[in-house]
């Protein structure tokens, strides 16, 4: 009997010992497990063109904290401005091909002819209206998340930069508010996008279609007189070969803020819901800033020495007409009488 006892004290102490050693060895691959969890953030990039004073900076910032708080450790965004990774036109492809899942930027025409709407001119007049059409929830959203789709991608959100103009170069000395009059042998950048040439040569330009990468270079060595498609921000970062800026506001300019279709649709329901509200964060504060941010911009323009001009009503009126009666029928015949018919509505356009 005191064999027995001994080999079942025996047998009980294994068994405990193996029963420790399996629980310490749980312990281990738990905490091995948990600390892989925690280490194991999912880098992104997330890139833009455009420098610090740009509205697509402090908006990358704020979505890159919401997104922190919302989902801590989940995701590591890699974040790259001021083009460091492309100018627009390659980020846009770059998102498109998923080689970078994430960025703002701008459409590209040559890749969909529909994405011309961006640059169409004169459909709205105001920050509100701007809004209104191109805002959270706003018809054109609906328009372009459509086309995105279609080229696989998904679109975040529109967001706004400014109303846009013309700036002429220093040593020039015009200041063109007649069109087409005033117009003739100005040699006005345009984007190399076909809205962009039909627009200046009906109003009297003589267009050179050119990349924004070499624009700065081309105003300093007077390759061309002028810019096209300028906001305040642009005009001031370019101040000091600029002697002039009239402030057509022909168009609203705005960006795209763009994923990769492919890389969202792999997200699971929690991580999409959070980069949409952490994105929602960011993009509410660009429409709620986005005027007070123009008119500083403005204000530093002027206060560079640079030549601050505005279209008087019969100067607005004839740009206007010429445009609804060239540019609008062009684009019509892109993306057809429906949609251009529904932005004739809003913008009042018979």
């Amino acid at each position: 009997m005191l064999g027995d006892s001994r080999l079942g004290s025996a047998l009980d102490r294994w068994r405990n010992a193996g029963k420790a050693a399996i629980a310490a060895a749980g312990l281990v691959v738990g905490l091995t497990a948990a600390a892989g969890q925690a280490t194991a953030a999912e880098k992104f990039i997330h890139a833009h063109p455009m420098t610090a004073d740009h509205i697509f900076h402090p908006m990358s910032q704020k979505f890159m904290d919401k997104l922190k708080e919302l989902l801590p450790g989940k995701f590591e965004v890699e974040y790259h401005p001021g083009g460091d990774l492309g100018d627009w036109t390659s980020l846009f492809e770059q998102v498109m091909r998923g080689t970078i899942p994430m960025s703002m930027t701008y459409g590209a025409s040559e890749i969909d002819g529909r994405l011309d709407l961006s640059f169409l001119a004169f459909i709205v007049d105001s920050w509100a209206s701007a809004q209104k059409v191109f805002g959270p929830g706003g018809e054109m959203a609906k328009v372009f998340n459509d086309i995105y789709h279609e080229r696989g991608m998904e679109l975040i959100g529109i967001v706004p930069a400014d109303f846009g103009g013309i700036a002429i170069r220093k040593g020039v000395g015009k200041v063109p508010t007649k069109f087409p009059g005033d117009a003739k042998g100005i040699k006005m950048r345009v984007p190399p996008i076909p809205i962009g040439v039909k627009r200046f040569e009906a109003w009297g330009f003589s267009p050179v279609p050119m990349p924004f990468a070499e624009l700065y270079t081309a105003l300093q060595l007077g390759t061309v007189d002028a810019r096209s498609f300028g906001p305040p921000v642009e005009i001031w970062q370019m101040r000091d070969v600029i002697e002039t800026y009239i402030w057509t506001r022909d168009y609203f300019e705005y960006g795209f803020w763009l994923a990769n279709k492919k890389w969202w649709d792999k997200r699971s329901a929690e991580e999409q819901k959070a980069l949409r509200a952490a994105a929602d964060v960011a993009l509410q504060f660009s429409w709620a800033e986005g005027e007070s941010i123009s008119k500083g911009f403005l204000e530093k323009v002027k206060g560079a020495g640079i030549k601050v001009v505005e279209l008087n009503a019969e100067e607005l009126a004839a740009a206007k007409k010429i445009v609804y009666a060239n540019e609008w029928p062009f684009m019509e015949g892109k993306v057809g009488k429906p949609l251009i018919d529904k932005l004739r509505a809003i913008a009042g356009v018979k």
